[in-house]
């Protein structure tokens, strides 16, 4: 039987290019913290202390709040954009900046003929050393290299003198698409070939990851599948769903029929682009439902689930949700959420796992709704809130990496010179 594959129909989305409405305000939102399991504020190393503003918990609290330099600082919200979580997630994808960067494309072949595109910044082969710290990019839902969350983030990493690759999935920010098969939130085989291709690439890098959303979604599961196998040595999920069963209930109330119908319509124009790789399905793919998707629902229950082989649409959320791997990350992981969320709900995240495991740290915002994070000095138009904390994250996992490379190197040095003493030793 025929089989094909598509983006999935999870309800995540890195833009909203058919949304025309805005709702009204939400109500103020108010945040609780238990004190036995999250914090307020606590000491970090220098005096400082993170603000009572953020939810700041996790098994690696304590290990890592001292790498960051500014969560003392409040979470100050831009004004009217962000009091409402659907304005402020319409605007940043909308009128949020997009910085211009010069990329070089590579289409990277995998093992069934299928073409990931990989975009690296032109010119970095020659400026970096090869033994530069590597960042992979993973953006969310029919996202890729042209958004302005992606942008920006690749220019803060770059400016410290790291190399970074967009990785864009199956039919994705205008990647080729060669065979029936896209990617979705239960399909893991495209990010083992990156991770591969990019570590073999350069042998001398230490890697690390950054994914948004559905791109969290797939990160956070690759690192609880490889476990201590993992090839990265740090990794962040920002706006990850985790839950997609819970993400899915939001994702028909209200304001939220906006999203679905805006996400259906992007995933049937992804369909119809290479409908003609999908001809003649055979077995439960219903192609007629899929191409002409209200919801996404609709379109998973037409195709996605069927590609993967679930038995309905709830099977496949609840067999491709994130929140299951936390337990078996060993993997430094930075998670931040935003508190109001409409896409990726706060009662989705896995806190209880997270604060059990000493390798995995979460910070929640007040506001942010998805992918938005107005906030912070370069707000409204500039980089997310959520950009500068990301890079304390990782330098500080960089700086212990390599510190502990180089004590490794000492030591053989000097177990090598006393071997050799030895050798000269006259009995």
């Amino acid at each position: 039987m025929a089989r094909a594959t598509i983006c999935s129909a999870t309800p995540i989305s890195s833009s909203f290019r058919h949304l025309k409405n805005l709702s009204n305000s939400s109500p103020p939102l108010h945040v609780t913290f238990r004190r036995s399991k999250t914090i307020c504020a606590t000491a970090m190393s220098d005096g400082k202390v993170s603000h009572p503003s953020l939810e700041v918990t996790g098994g690696a609290r304590d290990k890592f709040l001292s790498g960051f330099k500014s969560l003392h600082n409040p979470y100050s919200p831009y004004p009217i954009v962000a009091g409402n979580c659907h304005i402020e997630t319409i605007f940043s994808a909308f009128f949020r900046s997009v910085p211009d960067v010069r990329l070089r494309r590579e289409c990277l072949r995998t093992k069934d003929d299928g073409s990931i595109a990989l975009d690296w910044v032109s010119g970095d082969d020659r400026s970096l050393p090869p033994d530069s710290p590597l960042l992979i990019l993973l953006p969310g839902l029919t996202g890729g290299s042209d958004d302005s969350y992606v942008r920006h983030m690749l220019l803060r990493a770059r400016s410290r003198g790291w190399r970074v690759v967009v990785f864009n999935s199956r039919g994705c920010g205008d990647s080729p698409v060669t065979t029936p098969q896209f990617y979705s939130a239960s399909f893991l085989g495209d990010m083992y070939e990156v991770v591969a291709h990019v570590s073999n690439r350069y042998p001398a890098a230490n890697l690390y990851a950054i994914g948004w959303s559905l791109g969290a979604n797939i990160l956070v599961r690759y690192l609880g599948q490889e476990s201590h196998s993992c090839l990265l040595s740090g990794a962040v999920s920002l706006c990850n769903p985790f839950n997609l069963v819970i993400a899915d209930e939001d994702f028909h109330k209200g304001f939220n029929n906006v999203y679905d119908k805006a996400l259906a319509n992007s995933l049937r124009k992804i369909f119809k682009k290479h409908a003609l790789l999908f001809e003649d399905m055979e077995g439960e793919f219903n192609i007629s439902l899929a191409a002409n998707a209200k919801t996404v629902r609709e379109f998973d229950d037409g195709l996605t689930r069927v590609s993967f082989g679930f038995k309905s649409v709830d099977d496949y959320y609840s067999n491709s949700s994130s929140s299951d791997s936390i337990t078996n990350v060993c993997t430094p992981l930075l998670c931040i959420q935003a508190a109001n969320d409409p896409i990726a709900p706060a009662r989705g995240i896995p806190r209880k796992d997270i604060e059990e495991n000493s390798n995995c740290m979460l910070i929640v915002t007040p506001k942010g709704g998805h992918l938005g994070w107005v906030a912070g000095p370069e707000a409204p138009r500039g980089c997310p809130w959520t950009d500068p904390h990301v890079m304390d994250f990782l330098e500080y996992i960089e700086h212990y990496k390599s510190a502990s490379a180089a004590c490794a190197s000492n030591q053989e040095t000097m177990n090598n010179g006393v071997t050799e003493r030895f050798q000269h030793l006259e009995v």
